[in-house]
């Protein structure tokens, strides 16, 4: 019996470590007209890097997010290519139904970096998904997006999958957090999540004013409970049970990519990203090309760390500042948010929005100096 009850715990634990909260934005809904694809990385290693691969014979230059472990770089975990296609994923828990042995599994990293290196439209990864061979390792809500505007979840097992595109989204939006729509009912995990992901989208949804920074400063940074109905962020309570809000204890990455108008230059495509415990984390934009992407984002040193997500790690570590017993459960929520306005969030959110405010300049040069390049 014990046995089995440290087995059950370590198995919480796996699946607890994968879960994340993601959404694609029809352009529709979006401030500038250009789609939108958010992941909230929830993840085992608490060190996540951004590296750009070079493109070799037959295969696109692309940038994306991968664990600091993975020294081979062999999974990336969300990214996009010099086409403007872009592709993350959730895990799902109620898909598969097959002997598929565990070591042959957990391979949503290597089908997302080959779909970065071939790929160019949604119809594309559609394609390589009937093309690879089964079964593919795989249990996964695959969300993308392209720089024809087009976008669609992937609910795929080992050797099927479903396709939910976002032009028959009523709202022109899709979600996903642990569960596949078409799994089996009531399994998997994320539906709390997913509650407060469309609570607090729902006033974006009716307003169609949706910005990268609604995702990173605003839903990676509340407390807000749909289960309990309640908004714990600005309620003055010093401690919390980390349960169900979408930044968690293992939240190790914010990230949208920001597509690119229909006919617009693809390489234009941008990706906001903070890493770290993500309400403590600071935003960066990257881009393909020279200067494109910050040194701090990327892995060095003989365990491959982001130097921007160590630090903040550090910060981390004084919101779960508990360290016996269940302490690592409690969220010391006076150190993001207080009534001196000296919490970590309150501090680094105006700082991300003006990063926010000085990467859309950045953007514009690019876009002008592509535009006087292709007059010339």
């Amino acid at each position: 019996m014990k046995k089995l009850f440290v087995t059950s715990l370590l198995l919480f634990s796996v699946i607890g470590a994968l879960a994340c909260p993601s959404a694609i934005v029809s352009g529709k809904l979006t401030a500038n007209g250009r789609p939108l694809l958010w992941k909230n990385r929830d993840t085992g290693d608490q060190n996540n890097r951004v590296e750009r691969k070079i493109a070799t014979k037959g295969k696109y230059e692309f940038i994306a997010v991968f664990d600091s472990r993975d020294y081979k770089d062999s999974a990336a975990w969300l990214g996009f290519n010099e086409k403007g296609f872009a592709i993350m994923n959730t895990a799902s828990y109620n898909l598969n139904n097959d002997n598929v042995k565990e070591k042959d599994m957990d391979k949503e990293g290597v089908v997302m970096k080959k779909a970065l290196e071939e790929c160019v439209t949604v119809d594309d990864f559609e394609a390589l998904l009937k093309k690879l061979k089964k079964p593919l390792g795989v249990e996964a809500n695959f969300g993308v997006i392209d720089a024809q505007g087009n976008g669609a979840y992937f609910e795929t097992g080992n050797y099927t999958y479903l396709k939910y595109d976002l032009k028959d989204a009523p709202d022109g939006i899709l979600t996903r957090t642990n569960y596949s729509y078409s799994g089996r009912t009531d399994e998997g995990y994320g539906y709390i999540r997913e509650k407060n992901e469309r609570h607090l989208l729902a006033k974006h949804i009716t307003a169609r004013d949706f910005t990268p920074a609604v995702f990173t400063e605003e839903l990676s940074r509340t407390f807000y409970h749909s289960k309990l109905d309640k908004d714990f962020t600005y309620s003055g309570e010093k401690w919390i049970v980390d349960q169900d809000f979408i930044p968690r204890r293992i939240s190790t990455a914010t990230m949208v990519i920001e597509g690119v108008l229909p006919g617009e230059d693809p390489t234009l495509t941008t990706m906001w990203i903070g890493l770290g415990y993500v309400p403590c984390s600071e935003i960066r934009p990257v881009w393909l090309g020279e200067g494109g992407l910050p040194a701090e984002l990327t892995g060095s040193g003989p365990k491959r760390h982001s130097k921007l997500s160590d630090e903040t790690q550090k910060r981390k570590e004084e919101i779960f500042s508990i360290r016996r017993g269940n302490g690592e459960h409690y969220i010391n929520l006076s150190k993001l948010y207080n009534v001196e306005g000296t919490g970590y969030c309150q501090i680094l959110i105006p700082k991300n929005m003006e990063t926010y405010r000085k990467g859309y300049e950045e953007l514009a040069r690019r876009r002008e100096a592509l535009k006087q390049k292709n007059i010339r």
